[in-house]
């Protein structure tokens, strides 16, 4: 009987690791497509003049909270000031 629980319980632990499998395949896929249209709409930028250096800066900085903008900007302040580029 430990010889067909066993088994069974294999069955199962590969039926489930084949899902986690296909899942992280499908969205895989969905993230290589997503890339694709986010680096579309980059060159559109650039088509009309924009600076995408400058918005990835601005995207970047977006998605941090305002206290470590805050703190990133002033240290990039100081370290500027200490270069003599302030």
């Amino acid at each position: 009987m430990d010889d067909i629980t066993s088994e069974t319980a294999q069955t199962v632990a590969v039926g489930q690791l084949r899902a986690f499998i296909e899942r992280i395949e499908r969205l895989e896929e969905e993230k290589k497509t997503i890339s694709e249209d986010i680096k579309e709409v980059y060159a559109e930028m650039k088509g009309t003049g924009f600076d995408t250096k400058a918005v990835r800066s601005i995207i970047r900085l977006r998605k941090k909270e305002e206290h470590e903008r805050q703190e990133e900007e002033a240290m990039i302040q100081l370290y500027k000031d200490a270069l003599g580029m302030g």
